[in-house]
């Protein structure tokens, strides 16, 4: 049996129908594939122009949308630096989500003997974990940090390895902290661009951001009945309309620091400036943040990612062996593509959108089964990826049989074909 299949194989062959290569198909089908296919073209919107990197203060800036986790603008938005009491986003963020606010901290001698600017705490006293989350972020109180981050991780050190656990699963992989309240040590530092994405999620914690923007709170030590009111130090949340955070920061290595943010109806912004000044320059901080906020305001407006599905590359056959069709057909995953055409991002209308098809596969083997992902349609806006869609095959491929090559056989004998091969080869 094995030999008659052999043998059939072999006149399939001379019969000049034998499977077609991987690389004819990719010559003839593929055409444009790898080709990008930009968005139509879209009048430019842009009534402000990108902050200049020359005239911002901080050596580190950066904007960010938080919707769609996508960098609107940086400066050294890369390079990992000391950030100061911004660090204490992360603290706040941990401590909500590993302890319960009713919880209470007896503050430790380490604690108390926290340089400035503090609470005041003495050794012994006790505090809600919840008033104690306002004292973090309204005024930055460093003992305060140091007293939630040993009742929670059992010790600074257990607590700062919370810390970069958490920024791992954020994906701010340049993140190591070491104490929770952002005093300078050896190797604390982040990236602007990851700051602002911990950042982005933060604020979208209801009880994060109904802590950051109180304006005053009061509460009362527990022991010894010590009243407090504190008051919020962020200026940023009375400067422009829809401020909704987040914090300052300051250390003689970090310079002046702020994390901001800004929602407005069709979106939510997140800046980051990092050393932008050193005393005196107590302000430089708000003009950066604001420019970048402005910008963010006024040059982006909601546009699609990709207008229609004519603008997605055509897909080519992908060529199988030993199957009863040489190649299969290609689709993109259509609930995919529906997601794909509803996108609307901020854009200013002038970056290059590109879509590249890229394949796991140039060869498949049957059978094949319809829906199987063979590669994805990668989305880039000037070269950053901002969304995948699988390219999956559209039909089914069934592997040949005895029968399929019998079949082929008589047909291409009646019609003459294989007398014309062998006159070709025995001239």
């Amino acid at each position: 049996m094995v030999k008659f299949l052999f043998v059939l194989h072999i006149f399939y062959f001379l019969s000049g129908i034998m499977t077609v290569e991987a690389s004819a198909y990719i010559r003839e089908e593929n055409g444009t594939a790898n080709e990008s296919s930009p968005q139509a073209e879209v009048e430019s919107t842009i009534t402000v122009g990108a902050p200049d990197k020359h005239t911002l203060h901080a050596y580190s800036a950066l904007l960010y949308d938080a919707e769609a986790g996508r960098i609107l603008y940086e400066k050294n938005g890369y390079e990992v630096l000391p950030m100061a009491s911004t660090t204490k986003i992360m603290t706040l963020l941990v401590v909500l989500e590993n302890t319960n606010p009713e919880d209470i901290v007896t503050v430790s001698k380490n604690a108390a003997v926290q340089p400035d600017v503090q609470l005041n705490m003495n050794t012994g006293e006790q505090y809600y974990v919840k008033d104690l989350c306002y004292s973090l972020m309204l005024e930055s109180h460093n003992d305060t940090a140091v007293a939630l981050a040993e009742h929670v991780g059992g010790s600074v050190e257990g607590f700062a390895a919370m810390m970069n656990a958490k920024a791992k699963v954020l994906g701010a992989y340049s993140a190591h902290f070491v104490t929770p309240n952002g005093l300078d040590a050896n190797g604390h530092g982040i990236t602007a661009a990851d700051l602002a994405k911990i950042a982005a999620y933060a604020i979208k914690q209801e009880e994060f951001r109904t802590i950051t923007t109180t304006s005053s709170y009061s509460f009362t030590e527990l022991t010894k009945g010590r009243n407090f009111i504190i008051n919020n130090k962020n200026a940023f949340l009375h400067m422009m309309d829809g401020a909704v955070g987040v914090k300052t920061g300051f250390t003689g290595k970090a310079g002046y620091c702020f994390v901001g943010a800004l929602e407005r109806e069709d979106r939510l912004l997140v800046s980051v400036v990092l050393a932008s000044g050193w005393p005196p320059n107590k302000a430089y901080k708000w003009s950066d943040t604001k420019a970048l906020m402005n910008y963010g305001l006024e040059a982006f407006h909601k546009l699609p990612l990709v207008n229609n599905t004519e603008t997605l590359p055509k897909l080519p056959k992908l060529p199988v062996t030993d199957g009863q069709k040489d190649a299969v057909t290609l689709k993109y995953d259509p609930e995919c593509v529906e997601a794909l055409l509803n996108t609307r991002l901020l854009l200013t209308g002038n970056e290059k959108i590109e879509c590249i098809p890229e394949f796991s596969k140039n060869r498949l083997f049957a059978p094949v089964e319809t829906g199987k992902e063979v590669g994805t349609l990668v989305v880039k806006i000037d070269g950053q990826c901002i969304q995948k869609i699988p390219i999956q095959t559209a039909e089914a491929v069934v592997p040949v049989d005895y029968a399929f090559y019998l079949n082929r056989i008589v047909n291409h004998f009646f019609s003459g074909k294989a007398f014309n091969t062998l006159r070709q080869l025995f001239p």
